[in-house]
Parts: structure tokens; sequence; C-alpha cells
């Protein structure tokens, strides 16, 4: 009956283990606690490159395969491959071996993946400016010459004069404000030297003496407000501002206090940001209408360039990870056998193909076919946290 149910759940293959180095007893159990760990490391790897290969096709499916034929083939055909793997070689140095070449790949993995998700998040911002509004696109690419024949542009040591870009709805409320944004950034105490001449240079009419920001206000220049243009949703101004203050030096009896000076420029931007109005930094240069439409239709050269790359790398890249895994698979089940059965080494290894949801019953059905006439004292735990079996047992998804 259990020979009956092992037909009926799974196929069954032959599987070849090659002759491989034992070593010691203590360097085979050392090996197989990290054999468990090296298993899913490469496991891992392998998943992310199929991961990988799924999303860059966009389909459910891919067409991956190992040596030219689909992963469970090659399992069923495995064959050893002496020239890659010698098998002569100690099993610890042939482990970091194999775990070296699969880590290597996954770097590469990272690398590549990274310069794709740059390219791509590129590519989107590129997009999103130059669909977006006001607030987000290219000005170079929305003004036009007649537009800013309307600004009066200062870039001066002491003005300058910026972009922002406001939601529509909020218009009034920004204009109505504008003089009194940021006001607490520019310092307009002191001396009113105009009024009173005769004070100049007086005994508490300088230096420290002076608080230069008793009274405080905004560096917007009133009257310099200017709409530049508008689109169905959001509004562009330019603003001429303060850029900053100087506050000279001064003696102090011999002692000379050097003077300082004070940017406005940051400040204002802060407080525009606190308002949720956004600073355009923007340089206007008529030569670079257009350059942006050419940057992204280039940008989406380079992202589907890389695409192509990638997809190509992981079609030639998972079999080789997958032909690892697959050895150190078989490795294990050597180590595992040779722990369970001692030396010397004489096992058979079968290979079976297990029917959907048909796992326990397989186990089963092993468990009374070769159950009986086991010694129970050998039973391993594979590190897998499986139960207790007659058999070495292996379980292997691809």
């Amino acid at each position: 009956p259990a020979v009956t149910i092992l037909n009926i759940t799974s196929e069954m293959f032959k599987f070849e283990v090659p002759s491989l180095m034992v070593g010691t007893l203590d360097s085979l159990m050392t090996l197989s606690d990290d054999l468990g760990k090296t298993d899913q490391i490469v496991e891992s790897i392998v998943r992310k490159i199929e991961k990988t290969a799924v999303e860059l096709s966009g389909k459910k499916g891919t067409d991956l395969t190992v040596g030219g034929v689909p992963a469970p083939r090659y399992i069923q055909q495995f064959a050893w491959d002496y020239a890659k793997y010698p098998n002569r070689r100690p099993l610890k140095e042939l482990v970091v071996l194999i775990a070296g070449g699969v880590q290597a790949i996954d770097e590469e993995l990272k690398q590549l993946g990274q310069s794709y998700a740059d390219k791509q998040a590129a590519l989107q911002d590129a997009k999103r400016k130059k669909g977006g509004n006001l607030m987000v696109a290219d000005l170079n690419d929305v003004l036009t010459s007649d537009d800013m024949s309307k600004v009066e542009v200062h870039d001066t040591e002491y003005l300058k004069t910026v972009m922002i870009a406001i939601p529509k709805a909020v218009k009034p409320q920004f204009e109505a404000n504008i003089v009194n944004l940021g006001k607490d950034i520019a310092g307009y105490g002191g001396p009113d030297w105009s009024s009173n001449p005769a004070a100049l240079g007086k005994e508490g009419q300088f230096g420290s003496q002076i608080d230069r920001h008793s009274k405080r206000g905004s560096p917007v220049v009133p009257g310099s407000l200017k709409l530049v243009k508008e689109d169905s949703d959001s509004s562009l101004y330019a603003v001429t501002i303060l850029k900053g203050q100087y506050e000279a030096g001064y003696f102090e009896g011999e002692d000379f206090t050097p003077g300082s000076k004070t940017d406005f420029v940051e400040e204002f931007n802060k407080a525009c940001r606190k308002e949720r109005y956004v600073v355009r930094e923007f340089d206007y240069d008529p030569s670079q209408s257009g350059r942006a439409a050419m940057a992204l239709e280039q940008l989406q050269v380079e992202v589907d360039g890389m695409r192509s790359g990638l997809t190509r790398w992981c079609k030639t890249h998972f079999g080789e990870a997958f032909v690892a895994w697959m050895h150190i698979k078989v490795i294990r089940v050597f180590c595992e056998s040779v722990l369970r059965y001692g030396l010397p080494v004489d096992f058979t290894a079968v290979l079976y193909k297990v029917a959907k949801n048909k796992d326990q019953a397989l186990t089963d059905a092993l468990d009374k076919a070769l159950g009986e006439g086991g010694n129970a004292g050998d039973d391993v735990n594979d590190d897998d946290d499986e139960d207790y079996h007659d058999f070495v047992l292996l379980k292997f998804d691809p």
C-alpha cells in the first residue's frame, strides 16, 4: 500500500550524488549546521533574481531557464559539474566556493538594481515636471520672453528677485499678506539719523548699544509683487526681497568688533515653506526652452536600455545561481547521509516530484515503506525544523 501511495503522489527520478571528500566527523557536523544557513542564503538570492525578472517583464511568470531548460527539468536531469566544482576538494572549500560565487551575483544585482531604480526615479521626476503645474514644471519650458518682459529681475548685493508658485485657491490671501511674509526676519531698529542728524556718533547711538532688531519686519520690498503666469490650478509670482543686512563693526575702547552680514534669503524661503508656498529656484535662459523634453526622451531611452540589459542579466545569472543552489542541495544530501549512515559511504539517493498538496501523503508513505527495519537512533533533523524520519529528507521547491 505504501508503494502504491508513492506512485500516486509522486514521480521518482534517479538522483546521482558524486563521491565527495568526507573529512572528519566533527567537520561534517559543523558543515551540516552551516549548510542549512548557506542553503537559505543562496535560495534567497535565486528568488531575488526571479522576482526582479518578473517585475521587469510585468508578467506573473517568467521564461527563466537553467542551462536552456526549465528549472524542474534541470533538477530531474541533474548532473554534477565537475569542471566548475571539483569533487575532490574539501567539502568546506567547495561550499565556500559555491556560496562566494552566488554572493558576487547578489552584489552585482544590488548595484544594477540601484542604478536602474535611480534612473527610473529621474525619469518619473522629469515626467512630473513636464506634465506638472507651475509649482513643479521646468520654468524655462513654461515661461516665454513675453512673460519675462513683465518682470524686473534684481540680483544685486542687497536685492534679489525670487519666483514663488502658489495654489490658485490661496491667491487672494497671498497677495494681501505678502508684505508681512517673514515679518520677523529683517531688523529695522537703530537710531533715526535722517530725522535727527545731530545725534550721529553720540554716546548710545552706535555699536553694541543699539538694538538693530528692536523693530522687525518682512524683507519683501513693498510694491515689488508681480503676477508672472497662471495655469488652471496655480499661479507664479515674482517678488523682490532684501538679500540681507550688514551691521557695521565698532570699537569698544581699543577693541574692534568686526561687522557682520545676516542672510535673509534662506530664512525667507523657510517662511514660504511654512505657508506651503513654493520658491522656485530659477535663472531664465531662453536657450533652455525645449531641452527638458529632449532630456525626458533621453531618460526614457536610457531606462528602456537598462531594463533590457537587466532582463538579460537576470536570464543569464538565474541559471548560474540556480545551478549553485542545486549543488548546495546535493552537498547537503551527501553530508546528512554520511552523518546518518556512517562510513564507508553507501546510500541511495532518489528524487521525488510530488503532486500538488501531496507532500504529507508522500512523507507518510515513505515512513511506512522505509521505517521498518530502520534504526530509530539514527534519525536526524535537517535544520528545516522537520520531523524525524528513518531516512534523510530534504525538500526543494524550485
